[in-house]
Parts: structure tokens; sequence; C-alpha cells
């Protein structure tokens, strides 16, 4: 759930994060300046380096303790927290070792980061055989061929191996692979990220960093988002949805929704959902409408069950966004839209019934185009309130403007002329041509009383010489 506006508070807390990062960099970049010298770049308190005395040190997020260099995870002749090309392997922005290979085992991808843990560079690596770079096929052709998920899954598996180092230094590596694989299904290359496991501390330092980085990326979403396990209990909750809930973050952690102040019956339903969700199996993506006060608020929501590695399910994910002013906006723009239409519609109605005043208490209602049983009301109806407005004595139909003459047109015709009557108004039906008045007598249409002439010119002549009658 998302507010729709950050608002003052929202943009009060945003500063005060700027500031502590920006401070966090300062920080950040002393301590890589302080690496020749063979200084630490964080002391064991806590506190950054070149900090005031007794000052904490800056967070990065709620909750959230800032990136620290464990000792001791320096490669040989590299400042501590350092790779052989000086890359600080603990920063969680730090490119992971990347390696693909074709199913017979040949080098296609060899990045700088694989070139630091391995010792090879990329030249050396390309168009080589893995096993002959690492002393490891850590993916098997038949894990290769189990690997069946389509690429916009962006599913991965993960293999553990052990492997050597160009100098023949022993590594235990944790390979994240992914089969890529051609038009036909065949596959095509294995693409995989390596870990070094063999360095306990660096290991850590890299899981902290991706977890920061993690954290600092959906914590900043403006989308909600959770986990829970499966007794409903919040196991992670980002600032947005804490926001939401105007709880701090740590709080949510294990609590359910009826200790998150989530109203009862608004619990209830989240919770039947979400067991729809783990029994389905499956991502689900729908629209929650929920009560809020005398209002309703909408969101757009996906959840999703949570796997082990035996794919057995251990909890949900949520990702919830709110779109109420999105659908408000709809529903204005379908309001707007229906009264243009009707307006529409009147205007149509208007011009598909025009009903002219000609002189004194005479009308005149040119007709044109096909008349359907609906527009057949219609030209009653506004010929009648016509003649009662104007008072007319004379009503002329005009009919040259109409294709077809059927029983319907004539019926909706006589139909008419004897409701005009009935008010004491002559009715004159003009446009009368020769095949008109050959289907009127085949469909023996009975127009006793109405007075019938050829043209419109000569019924607005007939009109007005008995308009003294």
């Amino acid at each position: 759930m998302v507010r729709d506006e950050l608002g003052e508070t929202e943009a009060v807390r945003l500063r005060a994060e700027n500031a502590a990062l920006r401070a966090r960099v300062e920080a950040l970049e002393k301590a890589l300046a302080g690496r020749f010298d063979g200084r630490a770049p964080v002391q064991e308190d806590g506190a950054a380096r070149g900090a005031p005395d007794g000052a904490a040190s800056p967070r990065l997020l709620d909750g959230a303790a800032p990136l620290r260099l464990l000792d001791g995870a320096a490669p040989d002749g590299a400042a501590p927290g350092e790779g052989a090309h000086g890359a600080p392997e603990w920063l969680p922005t730090a490119l992971p070792a990347v390696i693909h290979w074709r199913p017979d085992g040949t080098v296609t991808r060899w990045n700088e980061a694989a070139e630091r843990i391995f010792g090879w560079s990329e030249s050396e690596a390309l168009g080589r055989k893995l096993a002959e770079l690492v002393a490891a096929d850590p993916v098997s052709p038949a894990a290769a061929q189990a690997f069946e998920f389509a690429r916009s899954e962006g599913r991965f598996a993960a293999a553990e191996s052990e492997a050597s180092t160009k100098d023949g230094h022993p590594l235990a590596c944790r390979w994240t692979y992914a089969v890529l694989r051609d038009e036909r299904g065949d596959v095509r290359e294995i693409a995989a990220i390596v870990d070094d496991m063999s360095d306990r501390l660096r290991r850590a330092q890299t899981v902290h960093g991706r977890y920061q980085m993690l954290l600092q990326l959906v914590d900043n979403a403006r989308s909600s988002i959770f986990v829970k396990d499966m007794a409903g209990r919040y196991v992670f909750a980002n600032r947005a949805y804490a926001q939401t809930l105007q709880k701090h973050v740590i709080e949510l952690i294990g609590a359910g929704d009826l200790e998150s102040a989530i109203p009862p019956e608004i619990a209830e339903m989240l919770a039947e959902k979400e067991r729809e969700v783990i029994a389905g199996g499956q991502v689900m993506q729908f629209e929650e409408v929920l009560p809020v006060g005398d209002t309703h608020l909408h969101y757009f929501t996906v959840k999703f069950p949570i796997h082990d590695e035996r794919g057995e399910p251990i909890g949900l994910g949520g990702i919830v966004t709110e779109i109420t002013s999105l659908r408000r906006a709809e529903a204005e723009r379908a309001a707007l839209q229906e009264t243009i239409i009707a307006a529409q519609q009147a205007a149509l109605r208007e011009l598909s019934t025009p009903l002219i005043p000609l002189a004194d208490r005479v009308v005149a209602m040119p007709l044109v185009g096909a008349i359907d049983g609906a527009r057949a009301e219609l030209i009653m109806e506004t010929l009648l309130a016509g003649i009662s407005s104007q008072r007319a004595h004379t009503a002329i139909l005009d009919i040259t403007g109409v294709r077809a003459v059927d029983t319907l047109v004539a019926n909706a015709l006589t139909r008419t002329a004897r409701a005009a009557q009935l008010l004491g108004t002559r009715v004159v039906l003009t446009g009368v041509r020769p095949e008109v008045a050959q289907t009127l007598v085949t469909l023996g249409v009975d127009l006793a009383g109405i007075t019938t002439l050829s043209t419109l010119q000569s019924g607005i002549a007939y009109a007005l010489r008995h308009a003294g009658r």
C-alpha cells in the first residue's frame, strides 16, 4: 500500500537520509584513502574513520547497519577489503564474477571479477575449456538438460565445487547458474555467477553487501513489499508498507495483520486471498478494494508463494501499489464520457427529427435516412410536442430523404398523422415519389385524412393557402 503523495514529513525524512548518505560517502572516501598507510577503514567500535570522536556511524536505511570491512578479508598484496585490482569487494555494487561456457566447456565470457578470483585474464580464458582454467566442471550435462526454465522466468540453480586458481591455490566455489537455450530449445550456453566460498570473512562481506543493496532497492520503492511466514507473520516489510500502517519496520516483524493495526474484517479478506495464493502455488495478480473509513482504497496487488529448494512453500511475498487516484481519474473520465455521449445523443435526436416553424401555426418535419422503431417513437413525440407548443393547424411530414418505405415506416407515418389529427392539426405528407406511392398501395396503407403531395414546396404552398381557413 502506497501513499499518493509524499507530504512534508516524508520530505524531511528524505533530507535527513540524504545527509546521512553524504556523511557515509565522505567516511568511505577517507577509509579508502587510508589504505595506503595500512589503516583499517572501520574502527572496532563501528565508528567511521574521520568522524568526530564518539559520533555514531551513519545508517544507510532505517534499522540497517552501515557496511563494514571485516578484518583479514583482503587478498595478498591488496589493501584490506580490496581485490587484486584495487576494487573494494565489500561494496554492494561491486561486479560479481560472471563466466559463460558452451556445453562442451569452451569459455565464451570471462569478466574482470572472474580474473580476480581465478587469476586468468580474459584473453587467456576465452576459447579454452573451463576445466582447464578452474579444475572443475561445476554443471554436469544432465544438470544442464534438467534446467528447462524459460529465459523470461529468470530462474537460477546453484552448484558447489572445489576449484583452483591459475597458480594452483585451492578454492571452494558456489556457481549460481542459468542455462541459455537457442530457438530450437538446445543448450546454447551456461551462464554463471561465481562466488569464492573459501574465505569466511570475505563471504560474509559479500553476502552483507548484496543484502544492503537489495534492502536499499526495496526500501526506496514506492510500492509496499512484504514477506510473511506460513503462519501469516511478517518476516520482512519495506519502509513504504510500514509508513502506510504508521509503524516502524521493526514493529511489524513477527506480528500478524491483526497485531499490525489492520481492521479484523480487512485482515480476514487478506488472509483468505493469501491462502488461495499458497494453495495455488502460483503468482497471482489482482486488484483489491479495501474500505477505509467512509471511502474505499484501490490496490494493485501481486502475491506469490515463496518456496524452499525442494519446492515446498515456506512463506508468501507481496507487492502492493495503491491505484486509488488512477481509479478515481478513470471514474471521472467515464462519467464525463457518459455526459458527452448523452449530449451527443440529444443533439442527434434533434437532428434526426428537426421541427421547423414555416409560418404562423405551420410546422414542417423533414425526415432523412432510415426509420426504426425507436426513431418512429421519437418522430411522434417531437411532432406532437411541436404542434402543442406552436398551436399549429398544419404539420408537414416530408419523406423525400427516406431511403426506403416499408411496413414499419408506413405504420409510423399513419400513427403520427392520426395522433396529430386528434389534436386538430391537418397533416400533409410530402416527398411521395411514384415508387413510394406504389409501395404504400401495395402495403395497403390507409392514408385517409392525410393530404399527400409530391414535393415539400407544394406542401408549403398548400399549407399557406389554407392558413386563413
